[in-house]
């Protein structure tokens, strides 16, 4: 290969792995959009129907129940028949339960939709894990994880906005309508870009001369060099049964540490995401518009403090350490807010304060699961960790919900504040249980 053949090769696969990280991004929005639209829509349904917050947190709760039983086992598909059909039918679910939600009229037809929506976002973290570590190559994984979990947060930061606006221009049947024709134009574009997306997993990267010669490039580069490069005499556990599989896996004290500390942020996370509108309205009597505009403040502060927190990681080998520190801090902004003894536009930039902090720990995690995820598991690891964010998403709603009809309204903000510091806790014992993870013949590092 010719000098200019190859820089030529070099620049087409940097922008194709661009437009795959677009994509993805997208896609990634999308389901982090859709978790919010049921929260944004609870003061429409309990002044429609009449619901306490407890029936309003359990429709978010059978949401993430839901979610959580489908991603620890959504992985296993997506590393067996690939992430591209995985994807389809999770923003399908979406289009479905959000035109169900438009039409419900009792409590079981919004306990579908919940479910539906559930199903829909189990596939996303194996559907998009997969396909970033097996179609991007290795030098810029790093962005890939960075843009993932910035327009994640980004998906969130809209829905309050987006939603407010069409129920105030309209009502919340067609703000649901909205939601779900929002992502019925993502899966367009899904299906536009399939051929980006691949097929199985386990082939990508089979994809052209110049990726194979940066994934050596990479090799020796770390730990975190990561799964695509994978190391010679590394067992492939999608050659095994999915029994096999979970028995190696559920074996790893690193993984089971990563289910805790998602379940203990997404604790944290679903307790601002479901309640800080009624409750900056409660302690600080700040009216709907604003209480919602502060809550998508948080998402996007939270969106900029990954952008931080991805030069910090780079800066740093002990990462967990730069999580650790900007968890407690966020926690710690989220215990003085449950004091209420600050103006009212003081709390809403605190509350703003605690999505950058929350935000900054964001981009080392991937990294670090990447690192104890064996070969031919990267949808199944992911789908196991991640579902403890669901497991957290799932308990929080209803348990604060039920605090604060019982009229312990500062209990969700301390009990955020307590969990995100169980987190970093957690994120440093990660950290050291990873070191010895990888050194077994099942990792490939």
């Amino acid at each position: 290969m010719t000098p200019d053949h190859a820089q030529e090769s070099f620049i087409h696969e940097r922008r194709r792995d661009w437009q795959l990280i677009s994509l993805i991004g997208v896609v990634h929005a999308s389901s982090h959009f859709f978790q919010l639209v049921l929260p944004t829509l609870y003061l429409s349904l309990a002044h429609e129907f009449g619901y306490d917050f407890t029936r309003l947190g359990l429709l978010a709760s059978m949401f993430f129940l839901v979610s959580c039983l489908g991603q620890a086992s959504s992985g296993f598909v997506v590393d067996r028949i690939g992430a591209r059909p995985v994807m389809f039918f999770g923003l399908s679910c979406f289009v479905a339960s959000g035109t169900l939600i438009a039409v419900s009229t009792t409590y079981p037809m919004l306990l579908g939709a919940a479910v539906i929506g559930g199903v829909g976002n189990s596939v996303f973290h194996p559907v998009d894990y997969a396909i970033i570590n097996h179609r991007v190559n290795p030098l810029r994984l790093g962005h890939a994880f960075s843009v993932h979990g910035l327009t994640g947060n980004l998906g969130w930061a809209l829905t309050p906005v987006y939603m407010a606006t069409l129920i105030h221009l309209f009502n919340w049947r067609v703000a649901a309508l909205g939601a779900a024709g929002l992502v019925a134009v993502v899966l367009l574009c899904a299906w536009l870009g399939r051929d980006l997306l691949g097929g199985r997993a386990q082939t990508a990267q089979a994809a052209t001369p110049a990726r194979h010669q940066e994934d050596h490039e990479t090799e020796g580069l770390g730990q975190d060099a990561g799964v695509a490069a994978t190391g010679t005499g590394s067992i492939d556990l999608s050659r095994q049964s999915a029994w096999q599989t979970l028995l190696t896996l559920t074996a790893q004290p690193a993984l089971w540490g990563a289910f805790l500390f998602f379940a203990c942020t997404s604790i944290a996370m679903s307790s601002v995401q479901n309640f800080t509108i009624p409750m900056l309205g409660q302690v600080y009597g700040i009216d709907k518009v604003a209480a919602g505009s502060t809550l998508s403040a948080y998402m996007l502060c939270a969106a900029l403090g990954m952008v931080a927190g991805g030069f910090v990681a780079g800066a740093t080998p002990r990462a967990e350490r730069t999580v650790a520190l900007s968890l407690v801090m966020a926690g710690l902004l989220l215990v003085v807010l449950a004091g209420g003894a600050m103006p009212s536009y003081v709390a809403m930039v605190v509350v703003a304060l605690a999505g950058f902090c929350s935000g900054v720990a964001a981009p080392s995690r991937d990294m670090l699961i990447r690192r104890v995820t064996p070969k031919g598991a990267t949808g199944t690891v992911y789908g196991l960790v991640y579902s403890g964010m669901d497991v957290g998403s799932a308990l929080g709603p209803t348990a604060f919900g039920v605090m604060l009809d019982a009229g312990l309204h500062l209990a969700p903000w301390l009990g955020a504040g307590l969990a995100f510091v169980a987190a970093a806790v957690l994120a440093v014992w990660v950290a050291h249980a990873a070191t010895t993870t990888t050194r077994q013949p099942y990792f490939t590092s």
